[in-house]
């Protein structure tokens, strides 16, 4: 079945139907979920803001691994924020944080959108002259090639009144259906703020945040206390590809692609939830020392047994123990060997 979503072609079918009812069946029994987890979610909303802020800031080129990221939000000094991928990772972090505390007096509004973008961009001082405003110049979307070459990905809606004019149609549209399902309309939404491209830098981070916040402002509070932005990182080129073969037909473009993308992530991004949780739950039985070490391996991935035994200040022989335990629980897995051997959270 054909639908109009804005101004959007979608093929509504029964696996995009299906995917709706599976994330809205987890969502109703999130509340019982939250108040059973308590304490166990402080822990990974505070792991998933990391991956949040790490993924979202290197899907646009920072460099910055989550081990770094922590460590600069841990000991935050403004007056230090000296080079591109530090300022960008701090601003990131602070309209999450916004976002997170104050969903619900953020308004889907030009101006609302204008704000965050300003605090987005306002450790740097390079982005003084556009941050909170509209684009002034072309900003098309080119990826690098190998060979030092650019790549057209998509064109951008035109500077000037013709962004003005989208960006106006997008929030009036977001306000005044009232039918389209608050999934599709928080997919559609991110996808024509991204299409827009309505800023001149920071669109890629501020599209993700906005979809965070739409969803959030539904209802779907889950979505704190795992990382969209980490698993989009993990589809980059997917996630590119898609974009692009939609964005190919602009205008009116069928984004049924689209949809089904961002649909896919959130259900996968579920699924690890609840794998943490079940998780988590298993853990209770560990003895504080397991739990130390698994907990390490969770927020420093790829650490080795060697690091783990100085930062803990457990003896290496009772490292490799309580590794080798955690193996065999399923609860880590194990790469590489000799020297360079390391763990990550399975």
């Amino acid at each position: 079945m054909d639908n109009r979503v804005h101004t959007f072609s979608l093929a509504l079918d029964w696996q995009l139907v299906n995917h709706i009812s599976q994330i809205d069946r987890f969502d109703a029994s999130w509340a019982t979920i939250e108040k059973r987890e308590g304490q166990s979610l402080k822990q990974l909303k505070s792991i998933a803001t990391v991956r949040s802020v790490g993924a979202s800031t290197r899907i646009e080129g920072s460099k910055m691994s989550d081990r770094e990221v922590e460590v600069l939000l841990g000991d935050l000094d403004i007056t230090k924020l000296t080079d591109r991928d530090s300022q960008e990772v701090v601003g990131y972090f602070d309209v999450l944080d916004l976002i997170s505390e104050s969903n619900e007096h953020i308004e889907i509004s030009e101006a609302g959108i204008k704000n965050l973008h300003n605090m987005l961009m306002k450790y740097s001082s390079k982005d003084d002259w556009h941050r909170g405003d509209y684009k002034q110049h072309s900003n098309t979307v080119e990826a690098s090639m190998p060979d030092g070459t650019k790549h057209v990905v998509f064109q951008t809606t035109p500077a000037g009144f013709a962004t003005e004019d989208a960006m106006r149609a997008l929030v009036e549209w977001y306000y005044e259906d009232k039918n389209t399902h608050p999934l599709v309309k928080a997919a559609v939404f991110a996808y024509d703020f991204v299409s827009i491209h309505p800023f001149q830098d920071g669109n890629g981070r501020l599209s993700r945040l906005l979809s965070t916040l739409l969803l959030l402002k539904q209802g779907y509070d889950w979505i704190q206390y795992v990382s969209f932005e980490h698993e989009i990182e993990s589809r980059k080129t997917e996630y590119y590809r898609v974009l692009r073969s939609c964005q190919a037909n602009r205008p009116n473009e069928e984004i049924t692609v689209w949809i089904r993308f961002f649909f896919s992530c959130m259900k996968n991004i579920q699924d690890q939830l609840m794998k943490k949780l079940e998780t988590q739950s298993v853990e209770r039985s560990l003895s504080p020392r397991d739990k130390s070490i698994l907990t390490y391996i969770g927020t420093y991935p790829g650490c080795r047994s060697g690091e783990i035994a100085k930062r803990l200040g457990i003896p290496s022989p009772t490292v490799k123990r309580i590794l080798s335990e955690l193996l065999q629980l399923n609860f880590i897995e194990k790469h590489g060997s000799g020297p360079g051997t390391n763990y990550s959270i399975k």
